[in-house]
């Protein structure tokens, strides 16, 4: 098994119009091993969004303190493209329009750069999976030559994220609000998805605000982030609690002095 450790993380944004440094993670612990799904839940502004994209290596966002290791080997300093290919996959909230690029030549491009030279894969089976996959998620072969997410729907756009789940088979999904603007039919089908790939050899970290998405795929624990932290820890009860009381409920409960805002991650 696979295992993902985030610990002690501390991230600092720069904001170069006020020439300012702000601290959004301020202390995060977090470890998940392939064959979980952990979900993270909290309001907006808590550094959710921040946790997905650190990980992945967005270089905008600045590892103050702490660390996060694969596989008991440290990130820090990894460039994006070499911790896909070690197996972190991101699907994001608005996934980017790439023109000249379709999307079966970005699927097979994406599956050959995991493997070695001497193991890429065929013309015959990159097509039977990718088949395969479309039917899974009810997606038309039309959609495999239209360029990267040009033109294509909020809710297309989703499953196309899947899609690419599905067909490069990472140790390790982070879906950033991946159910954000869909659906419930959509929304199914992306569950549909993301629970095909459940098993010994993936796993999934689920950043969501809302309990609907958690109706469909289960996860194994939930986490509670406020103010950069993670505050509270559960089963699947823990979110259909949140969706009930509200976030303001638990942290009363908690007895934290934070506040809630609107602002983005």
């Amino acid at each position: 098994m696979a295992k993902l450790e985030v610990k002690d993380l501390h991230v600092a944004v720069t904001d170069e119009e006020k020439h300012q440094t702000k601290e959004i993670l301020k202390g995060v612990n977090l470890t998940m091993q392939t064959g979980e799904i952990h979900a993270i839940m909290g309001p907006n502004g808590t550094g959710k969004s921040t946790l997905s994209q650190t990980i992945m290596g967005n270089p905008n966002y600045h590892i103050t303190q702490g660390d996060i290791l694969l596989n008991g080997q440290s990130l820090k300093g990894m460039p994006v493209d070499e911790r896909a290919r070690r197996g972190l996959f991101l699907a994001m909230q608005y996934p980017s329009e790439i023109q000249g690029v379709t999307n079966a030549e970005f699927l097979r491009a994406a599956i050959n750069a995991r493997r070695p030279k001497d193991n890429q894969i065929s013309v015959m089976d990159f097509i039977k999976e990718l088949n395969k996959n479309l039917e899974l998620l009810d997606m038309s072969d039309e959609m495999t030559e239209r360029y990267l997410n040009e033109g294509f729907s909020g809710g297309e756009k989703k499953r196309n994220e899947i899609l690419q789940l599905l067909m490069i088979k990472p140790s390790f999904a982070i879906l950033d609000e991946i159910d954000s603007g869909l659906d419930i039919d959509a929304l199914k089908v992306v569950a549909k998805g993301v629970n095909s790939m459940r098993g010994d050899s993936f796993g999934s970290l689920i950043i969501t605000h809302y309990q609907r998405l958690l109706n469909y795929i289960i996860p194994d624990t939930v986490h509670v982030m406020m103010d950069g932290r993670l505050v509270a820890q559960g089963g699947p009860e823990l979110a259909k609690k949140l969706e009930k009381e509200g976030y303001a409920g638990l942290r009363d409960e908690l007895g934290l002095k934070v506040k809630l805002t609107d602002d983005e991650d």
